[in-house]
């Protein structure tokens, strides 16, 4: 079939099985846009911002485990796909972004809406293209895909020139699942025989500890997780990209760990005798001091990628292997063992600190623990960053992966709603939620206007204390109490705001108001904001200061 380069591009789409598709159009996708008017299989959904359409592709591909995909126009809309990109490299989602370029022949002559965008995002990618010809088409969107997927996960972009697009060849489509060998994602089989320390370890281990990353999510392997932790007995703690990795409410569970992680989970790194990471990285926010980071631990350290080995932090016995493989191995070979004097010490810790609020005004811990109350859990969170996003992490009782969406590595404020938009279109069946801050929903409220557009039927939950909450608790914890430019004032009614683009809005200012104010938004199939009212001096607790070893815990107020 004779097909211009436009309808080429959603044609390979749909042999990688795209069916959903966030962008915005422009002068150099053109082409792209008018061959989608015919397009029957592929959704299209139009955002505020290109940004906006980043995120969402991102909460998509978080929330179903598929690839997300991006049209953005070149120049400027290229360039606000740019925090979107890195947000997705640094969490290593899977994602997609195709812009349009101006034509060859006004390439390098400073053309209107020139950009190169493959050389800004060289650092933030896995791999990018710029098409030269349309024949290149096929091949390079086969290949994007399988590199953003396989290995360890990330982000891919295709630059494609308008006259590109318009160009016409003769197509055959081919076997789409036609080996990719030798593409930068391959990866090796491990070595099986890096399995032999591993298991001596854990099987002499007398206080062993799990660490599980975003890589179990990721890995799909959450269920394995569980048989390992309860076969080996040993407590299991989460980064906050490993959040729903196992389930909050088993007892083997101890919380998240690091700078806001609970006490229990942060003197067991410190006094366990084995760590066992699974698909985690050691970020400075779970290793803040490296010489006093498991001190009496031997390290295992199970990643799919060999440069997260040994960066951050010593590892005595590496494996580097995809957790598919590696985990139900591991699991196999090694001994059971029974509940021992270390799980009481584990349990004895989570006894004597629990997680507790004792907050000024309306809580957001109240908020939370509520919604999961109502909802029995069974809802997506996307949260933004800052305070609304530790305390979506420490209060609400995950159980499952993919429920628990949010930005880790890049820490992108704006984030949340667009992810919440795509995780609407991953059509999972859940209500979502949207916890932000004031500050935070500021920064990406124009896609209000994408949730009323398509009727998306998201919980805009609003912790709203008038400030830029978590670098206003800095400052008064670090700074004394300099709060330079970070308390902002009742600056915008966020119900009106929800009402200028025909979105109902719920103040919630007591207690005694939450439950029937989230009892209503749960019934509703349509978006709603809730704007909770909170007191600007309630902190994130507990905490771990910058730099200081994670057994030092800050926890009073």
């Amino acid at each position: 079939m004779k097909l211009k380069g436009a309808q080429l591009i959603l044609q390979c789409l749909r042999e990688q099985g795209v069916d959903t598709v966030f962008g915005y159009p422009g002068g150099a996708v053109i082409p792209l846009y008018d061959a989608l008017y015919d397009e029957k299989e592929i959704v299209h959904v139009i955002t505020a911002h290109e940004q906006g359409a980043s995120h969402a592709a991102d909460g998509y591909a978080r929330t179903t485990g598929k690839v997300g995909v991006v049209f953005a126009t070149s120049g400027p809309g290229a360039t606000n796909t740019v925090t979107g990109i890195a947000t997705a490299f640094s969490d290593s989602i899977p994602m997609v972004v195709i812009t349009g370029q101006v034509a060859r022949s006004l390439l390098g002559r400073d053309s209107f809406q020139e950009v190169n965008i493959t050389s800004i995002t060289s650092s933030i990618t896995k791999k990018n293209y710029q098409v030269k010809n349309i024949e290149e088409i096929p091949e390079i969107i086969k290949e994007a895909f399988y590199i953003a997927k396989e290995g360890r996960p990330g982000p891919v972009l295709i630059d494609i020139p308008k006259d590109v697009q318009l160009c016409t060849m003769e197509y055959v489509p081919e076997d789409r699942l036609k080996s990719m060998a030798g593409c930068a994602a391959d990866v090796k089989i491990f070595d099986e025989t890096s399995l032999v320390e591993a298991v001596k370890l854990i099987n002499e281990s007398k206080r062993p500890m799990i660490y599980a990353g975003g890589g179990v999510i990721i890995a799909g392997v959450s269920d394995k997780l569980v048989e390992f932790a309860e076969k080996i007995k040993a407590p299991v703690t989460t980064s906050l990209m490993g959040i729903g990795s196992f389930p909050y409410n088993h007892p083997l569970f101890t919380g998240m760990v690091g700078m806001h992680g609970s006490h229990s989970s942060n003197y067991g790194v410190t006094h366990c005798d084995l760590l066992i990471a699974l698909g985690a990285r050691f970020s400075d926010r779970v290793a803040s001091h490296i010489d006093t980071f498991a001190p009496e631990a031997k390290i295992i350290h199970v990643d799919i990628d060999a440069d997260e080995i040994g960066k951050n932090v010593r590892v005595d016995a590496p494996i580097i292997g995809d957790l598919r493989e590696v985990l139900p191995q591991l699991c196999g070979s090694v001994r059971e063992k029974s509940l021992s004097e270390w799980n009481e010490r584990i349990n004895r810790w989570k006894e004597e600190y629990p997680l507790k609020y004792n907050h000024k005004g309306l809580s957001p811990q109240y908020i939370l623990n509520k919604l999961f109350e109502l909802s029995e859990g069974k809802v997506i969170i996307t949260t933004e960053v800052g305070q609304n996003q530790m305390w979506a992490a420490q209060y609400f009782t995950y159980t499952e992966p993919r429920s628990f969406i949010s930005s880790g590595g890049l820490g992108t404020m704006g984030y949340g709603l667009g992810a919440a938009i795509g995780a609407c279109f991953g059509k999972t069946g859940k209500k979502v939620v949207n916890v932000a801050g004031d500050g935070s929903f500021k920064m990406n409220s124009t896609e209000l206007v994408t949730l009323a557009r398509y009727n998306c039927p998201v919980i805009q939950l609003v912790f709203n204390n008038h400030a830029l909450g978590m670098v206003r608790q800095w400052q008064e914890m670090f700074c004394n109490g300099r709060l330079s430019f970070t308390q902002l004032g009742e600056d915008v009614d966020f119900v009106k705001l929800g009402e200028a683009y025909g979105i109902k809005g719920i103040r919630v200012e007591k207690e005694e108001q939450v439950e029937e104010a989230l009892s209503y938004a749960l019934s509703l199939n349509e978006p709603i904001i809730v704007n909770c009212i909170i007191n600007e001096e309630n902190k994130v607790l507990p905490m771990v200061a910058p730099g200081a070893p994670i057994h030092e815990i800050i926890n009073g107020q």
